[in-house]
C-alpha cells in the first residue's frame, strides 16, 4: 500500500513523464527505485518551482543549474538530499546529463512511509521499465535489494532470478546479456556502517564511464 502525494502539480508531472533525468529508453545508466517520495508540504518549499522545472526536462535542468537534481540546490535541506548527495559522489557530470535516468517501479509520486506490494504497480509502467532495461539504450542498470525483491514479485523480470546472480568486484551482477548488465547496489540513502561499501560501489560505477573516456 502507498499514499499518493497530495500535490496535483507533482502528480501531473509524473503522468506526463514517469521518470527523472533522461528518458529511460535513451539512457545508458539507469537507476531504478521503489517510489519517488516527497515531503507532504513540498509545494511550499522554495525549491518546488525548480522541482517542476526538473521534471519537465531533467537533462536541461542539469546543464542549466549545474546539479543533477533540485534537492542539491542551496535552498533545499529536506528529505532526499542525502540520496542525491551520495549519488553525486559517483562523479557523473554535465556531459552525462542525457545518459543518466532515474525511474521508480511505482508510477506515481508518494508521501510518507510506504510498503509497496505487487498489486500497487501499474502493468504498463512495469512493462516500460522492462523494455528500458532489456530493449533500450541502457548498458548499466542499478537496483537496490528492495527494488529487486519487488521486481521479482511481478514476474516480469525472469532474468533477475537469484540463480543468475554472480559476485562482482564491488557490485553484485544480477544479469549480463547482449551488452547489458544489471547490478545490485546499496540504496544511496544508506550511511554510517555502510559508508565503506557505498564508496566502493561508487568507484565501481565511476569506472564504467571512466574506462570509456580513457
Amino acid at each position: 500500500m502507498y499514499a499518493p502525494h497530495p500535490s496535483s502539480a507533482l502528480i501531473e508531472a509524473f503522468l506526463r513523464r514517469p521518470f527523472q533525468g533522461a528518458a529511460p529508453e535513451a539512457a545508458e545508466f539507469l537507476f531504478v527505485g521503489l517510489d519517488a517520495n516527497y515531503a507532504p508540504d513540498i509545494e511550499s518549499s522554495p525549491v518546488f518551482p525548480h522541482l517542476l522545472e526538473y521534471h519537465e526536462n531533467g537533462p536541461a535542468f542539469w546543464c542549466r543549474r549545474g546539479v543533477h537534481h533540485p534537492f542539491l540546490l542551496p535552498s533545499y535541506s529536506g528529505d532526499g538530499r542525502r540520496y542525491h548527495r551520495t549519488f553525486a559522489k559517483i562523479g557523473f557530470n554535465l556531459e552525462h546529463a542525457d545518459r543518466v535516468s532515474f525511474i521508480e517501479i511505482l508510477h506515481l509520486p508518494t508521501v510518507g512511509r510506504n510498503r509497496l506490494e505487487r498489486s500497487d504497480l501499474n502493468a504498463q509502467h512495469v512493462q516500460r521499465l522492462r523494455s528500458a532495461i532489456f530493449a533500450g539504450d541502457a548498458r548499466h542498470t542499478f537496483v537496490s535489494a528492495g527494488v529487486l525483491k519487488l521486481m521479482r514479485a511481478t514476474g516480469a523480470f525472469p532474468e533477475l532470478n537469484a540463480d543468475h546472480a554472480t559476485a562482482g568486484t564491488a557490485l553484485r551482477v544480477l544479469c549480463k546479456q547482449s551488452g547489458r548488465t544489471v547490478y545490485q547496489h546499496l540504496h544511496f540513502s544508506n550511511y554510517g556502517k555502510f559508508e565503506a561499501q557505498l564508496q566502493a560501489e561508487a568507484a565501481a560505477i565511476a569506472s564504467l564511464f571512466q574506462s570509456r573516456a580513457a
